[in-house]
């Protein structure tokens, strides 16, 4: 099935390297396709909140591929644990799902039109966090998904 992280923003820094080796890892278990959109509100205009996370919104929503499921990364969402994100993911490769997009915002996170095309909310934590530190609990949560599917070591918490 493919996966797809849909972000904006790149990652860089010091968690650049750790989210590459987590993508790759999760690309051992999924299709797994990047795909990062320019940050920020629209060139030369209003830069309120508002206007960048619609100006966000619009690339992120050309990018989302058809028929996928859309996850929402907000901390407004449902938080799942390691066992139900594995869980959710078989029961789309079961349904021969065309895949799921996990769709993750910027500084000002995602705007009211991508929330509501979601078919999913999903909390990472209620704390906010910088996109570079979702983007890495994603990637690992992901790879941690595919190790508990093929029933491989790496995972040591309940089968809860």
């Amino acid at each position: 099935m493919k996966v797809t992280v849909l972000a904006v923003g790149r990652v860089r820094g010091a968690l650049e390297a750790p989210v590459q080796d987590f993508e790759r890892r999760a690309g051992r278990y999924w299709k797994l396709d990047i795909v990062e959109v320019d940050a920020g509100g629209p060139k030369g205009g209003d830069k309120s909140p508002e206007a960048v996370r619609a100006a966000e919104g619009e690339r992120l929503d050309r990018r989302i591929p058809a028929g996928t499921d859309i996850v929402a990364l907000t901390r407004r969402g449902t938080a799942m644990s390691s066992m139900e994100l594995a869980r959710y993911l078989e029961e789309r490769c079961v349904r021969s799902s065309p895949g799921v997009t996990f769709v993750l915002g910027g500084a000002f996170g995602l705007g009211d039109a991508l929330l509501a095309k979601a078919s999913k909310k999903l909390a990472l934590s209620r704390m906010t966090m910088p996109h570079e530190m979702a983007r890495l609990v994603l990637a690992e949560q992901l790879y941690r998904a595919g190790t508990i599917l093929k029933n491989e070591p790496y995972h040591k918490g309940s089968a809860t």
